[in-house]
């Protein structure tokens, strides 16, 4: 099993180590809702996830659930039972060991933000630089 928590700790949560997919999103619904220029999700059955906590839920769109902490912001899952009944997906950056689920895909890339293509390639400082 793997843990998680958000920013301030009020929400814990445990989950299966095997998801159907881990995916880094790039869809703009993801990025304002996180602030992010893109969001990482692993996706399990909502079964294979317990919550401890009671979670915010925001109805971003008709059927999409996005759940976060009411009291410190973190974004932690997203829910749709139209599109994905019985399934829920987990912000991977909430993870105590994000290591553990690797990005395998890209998705929502029709929406990415043009400079993330070559975002690999800028300079990269092991803390903030100085100067």
């Amino acid at each position: 099993m793997l843990s998680g928590r958000c920013h301030c700790g009020a929400i814990t949560y445990a989950m299966s180590e095997e998801v159907m997919h881990c995916a880094l999103c790039h869809c703009s619904d993801c990025r304002r809702h996180a602030g992010a220029p893109m969001v990482g999700w692993a996706m399990v059955r909502a079964e294979q996830v317990t919550i401890e906590g009671e979670p915010t839920v925001y109805h971003s769109s008709e059927h999409g659930r996005r759940h976060f902490c009411g009291r410190c912001g973190t974004g932690l899952f997203y829910v749709n039972e139209q599109t994905l009944p019985g399934l829920i997906d987990v912000q991977t950056g909430t993870l105590d060991t994000p290591e553990a689920l690797p990005a395998q895909v890209h998705i929502q890339v029709a929406e990415r933000i043009a400079w993330m293509e070559d975002a690999h390639q800028l300079p990269a400082f092991a803390r903030y630089p100085a100067g």
